[in-house]
């Protein structure tokens, strides 16, 4: 089992953030976090990368719930969804899987909850 799914765009790396933050709203998500690994990674190293975002999604109802069912979880949140740049107008989006995550987790409750947040996941890549 892949611990991510993703899609390859022809577009803009900007646009490709635009697009998959809408996307990730449609599916009721919200971005709480947004890493530039290009800039830190440039301030901190002084090295050039790549353009390449992670954004922190959050779905609070599922979120609630996972916590609901083990107080732990929050070590695994919010769902990672990462913007890169692969080549010039060529960008990948990839988002974790819940599923595989919650392997790690001996906790059969959060099966349910993993499984619908990853239908969302995949969803939104899909549409992207």
């Amino acid at each position: 089992m892949n611990y991510y799914f993703s899609k390859t765009l022809e577009t803009s790396f900007d646009e490709a953030v635009q697009k998959t933050v809408e996307a990730l709203k449609t599916e009721g998500f919200g971005v709480i976090s947004e890493i530039n690994i290009h800039e830190k990674l440039k301030e901190k190293l002084n090295v050039d990368f790549r353009q390449y975002k992670i954004l922190g999604a959050c779905n609070p109802t599922y979120a609630y719930k996972a916590l609901q069912a083990e107080d732990k979880i929050g070590t695994m949140l919010p769902c990672n969804v990462i913007v890169q740049e692969l080549s010039e107008n060529r960008i990948e989006v990839a988002a974790v899987n819940p599923i595989a995550s919650m392997m790690a987790i001996q906790n059969l409750s959060l099966a349910g909850i993993a499984q619908e947040v990853t239908k969302k996941l995949q969803s939104v890549i899909k549409s992207l």
